[in-house]
């Protein structure tokens, strides 16, 4: 062993609709080590897509980011996040409609939640949006792994129609205004 640690990773888990597009845009990010889609928020135990879809069991679709704080911060993650979908409407991304594409920062701990409220009250004040802020702050109590097909999804089916006219001008918006965020590409 050489003696150095890793740098240890926080992790992050947020809902901004479907979580295809939270899902592609966390993975553009330096720092970020690990992006799972799942669901969070809701009552029942081991949802499936199908039960989540419907909208009963109260989860949200969201995705788990493992992210190293000395590349990306919990802040620069939540700038990101509040700026690259639309959190002023109530339970709707879009076309995606439901409580499951509702838009909510689920805490890990008491410094993440107080981020969150000091960042939501700041873009409240600055009135950044036309109109007020929805998005739900909660503690994470349960998060259950999405299946298979939806990990990753843009990057296996980028041509899909959903993938090009929903996540790519997301994709564009990211790279246009947060460059510096970004990996570096290979």
């Amino acid at each position: 062993m050489s003696g150095q640690e890793e740098n240890p990773t926080e992790l992050a888990t947020l809902g901004a609709g479907c979580f295809w597009c939270i899902d592609a845009l966390l993975r553009q990010l330096r720092g970020v080590k690990h992006v799972e889609a799942g669901y969070a928020g809701g009552k029942e135990e081991n949802p499936t897509y199908e039960q989540v879809s419907s909208g009963a069991t109260g989860h949200a679709e969201v995705a788990r980011v493992a992210f190293d704080p000395s590349e990306i911060t919990f802040e620069e993650l939540l700038d990101i996040f509040w700026h690259t979908h639309d959190p002023t409407t109530l339970n709707r991304q879009g076309a995606d409609a439901g409580p499951q594409y509702r838009s909510v920062i689920f805490y890990h701990n008491e410094q993440q939640k107080q981020q969150a409220e000091a960042k939501m009250q700041e873009l409240t004040e600055r009135i950044i949006f036309d109109k007020p802020i929805v998005t739900a702050i909660e503690p994470l109590t349960s998060y259950y792994r999405a299946e298979n097909y939806h990990q990753n999804y843009y990057a296996q089916n980028s041509m899909q129609p959903y993938c090009h006219i929903v996540i790519s001008p997301k994709l564009q918006k990211l790279k246009k205004n947060y460059s510096h965020n970004l990996k570096e590409q290979k």
